[in-house]
């Protein structure tokens, strides 16, 4: 007879939920507003010159959070200005655009505004 080691039905079940309750939990994680709020400032912020149409959207890979005129997100590996140019495509004309707290310049402004 040949000894193979083999988990009983319930055990493959377990171990399933066991995965889709961790994966759920980390997506949950990865996906909520705290990361934002936990350093005190967002990495990003902009000032739009008409109100946000969404409280949430993604423009070009990078996910905004939207209240009123104001959008904010957390740092990316992308460029700012190429940033900056994502948000204007997704919600039009940028009257301010912060990063790490910081004013981008007038010329800078101006190139992700064109």
């Amino acid at each position: 007879m040949t000894n193979t080691f083999s988990l009983p039905r319930s055990g493959k079940l377990a171990i399933l939920l066991s995965a889709l309750v961790y994966t759920g939990a980390s997506f949950g994680v990865a996906t909520s507003g705290a990361p934002l709020n936990a350093a005190g400032a967002p990495y990003y912020s902009a000032t739009l010159a008409a109100p946000a149409s969404e409280t949430r959207a993604v423009a070009d890979g990078v996910a905004w959070a939207c209240k009123d005129a104001t959008c904010v997100a957390n740092k990316t590996t992308a460029r700012p200005l190429r940033v900056c140019r994502g948000l204007n495509r997704k919600f039009g004309e940028i009257a301010t655009f912060k990063v790490d707290g910081q004013d981008i310049t007038a010329e800078e402004l101006a190139k992700c505004n064109g």
